[in-house]
């Protein structure tokens, strides 16, 4: 295995991939942003999400085919002569990609556009519901990877019931004897209908643009094979790399959101029970430098996915509370300032008063005197339990939680930053 691979890089994808060698990929799958409603593009809310999302639009379906070209060619580069690529698309933009496709890849490059067929919205009362998306295939070289038999389907059973009986197959005056079905079942169409996920199903991680693992599982084990190599430059959520992981396949993710990244380390940890050192992740902050060169609401977020706890659905006016603790919802503030205050600590008790809570954490690099004799008043004297918390020992590995008396206590993640 290349130092490469089971690399997440947290970046943009078209400087990675500048660094990244020629024809070392076997698989790419890509699931840009659409150049669809623009409240779908933005996830997370990071600044340099919300700075690649004004690099795509200003300018309209122009500058955003443009801003696809250059990474498509890089993708190209990338790819083996003997890989595949895939590009999910839907219908605000299809058809220019497809020209793009055959443009980069040659138009005997094109092998499949595949009908993702899904049901839920997309009803008008004055047109044909939307509900497919499409996927187009690409192969580099002349020849590549590709396992019908590890993605057949089930043959219907009208099908199973008519091949009871004797069918001949007779061309050409001549009969060829008995018709029989493949037993492992029918050869795989580019028509696929696949639930989209459920709300409440338990490999959603909360990304609204999320796509299900069995579509993933159907690229992969079709056009590669164990131990092939494949890429996700537009991560998300990290479906891609996790299906790769549980596949026996090697990866490479790209994501520019900071919060995306970290949520994809959990994913592969608690999830596909990857060892931690098993795999990278280059780009994400390690160090107190880099944590003090992020924008505010990366800090923001990165402090909270690193500790365990979950954002305050409001970014701005959230009356002094950032985000809550995972295990009892404990509030948590977070500063990016070094001698944090008695203010800060008055303020934040302002706030648990506000939602009727005593419990509860602030994060900053470091705190003054006067903020931690008043935490120690407000903790000995009128019943509370604020805990001041350094970012270094976040760094360190520590969560925010207390247990069940609500004694103060820091306890150790499972795992720890790769370095």
């Amino acid at each position: 295995m290349s130092d490469d691979t089971n690399t997440l890089y947290c970046g943009d994808n078209l400087e990675v991939m500048r660094t990244l060698p020629d024809e070392f990929v076997d698989l790419i799958y890509l699931d840009p942003p659409f150049f669809s409603n623009r409240q779908y593009n933005v996830i997370w809310g990071d600044e340099a999400e919300k700075r690649s999302f004004e690099d795509r639009w200003d300018g309209g379906i122009e500058t955003y085919i443009s801003w696809m070209q250059d990474r498509l060619y890089e993708m190209r580069r990338m790819l083996k002569p003997t890989g595949s690529i895939y590009l999910h698309c839907d219908w605000h933009a299809s058809h220019r990609l497809r020209v793009l496709m055959d443009e980069i890849f040659g138009a005997k490059g094109f092998q499949n556009e595949i009908i993702w067929y899904y049901r839920g919205a997309g009803i008008s009362k004055k047109r044909y519901g939307r509900r497919h998306d499409t996927i187009l295939f690409y192969t580099k070289g002349k020849n590549w990877a590709f396992n019908a038999d590890a993605v057949r389907t089930p043959y219907a059973k009208a099908t199973v019931e008519r091949f009871k009986h004797y069918i001949g197959n007779v061309r050409d005056g001549h009969d060829f004897g008995l018709q029989e079905l493949n037993p492992k079942g029918k050869h795989p169409d580019d028509v696929w209908e696949i639930s989209i996920i459920a709300p409440s199903a338990n490999e959603r991680w909360g990304y609204p643009t999320q796509k299900p693992e069995k579509l993933l599982e159907r690229i992969i084990k079709a056009s590669s094979n164990p131990g092939d190599l494949v890429m996700d430059p537009f991560c998300g959520c990290g479906t891609t790399i996790a299906v790769a992981e549980k596949l026996g396949r090697n990866w490479i993710g790209i994501e520019i959101s900071y919060t995306a990244c970290e949520l994809m380390k959990q994913r592969l940890i608690h999830d596909c029970h990857a060892a931690i050192d098993s795999f990278k992740i280059i780009g994400m902050p390690t160090t107190i430098d880099d944590a003090k060169k992020l924008q505010h609401f990366d800090f923001q977020n990165w402090i909270l996915r690193k500790s365990h706890a979950f954002a305050n659905v409001r970014k701005t006016g959230d009356k002094g509370i950032d985000g809550f603790s995972f295990m009892h919802k404990y509030p948590i503030q977070v500063k990016q300032s070094e001698h944090v205050g008695r203010n800060v600590v008055d303020n934040f008790k302002a706030a648990l008063d506000r939602v009727g809570q005593k419990t509860g954490f602030i994060v900053a690099f470091s705190f003054g005197s006067g903020a931690k004799g008043e935490t120690a008043r407000l903790n000995r004297d009128e019943g509370y339990y604020i805990e001041l918390v350094t970012v270094n020992q976040i760094l360190e590995g520590h969560t925010l939680t207390k247990d069940e008396r609500g004694k103060k206590v820091l306890t150790d993640l499972p795992f720890k930053d790769n370095k």
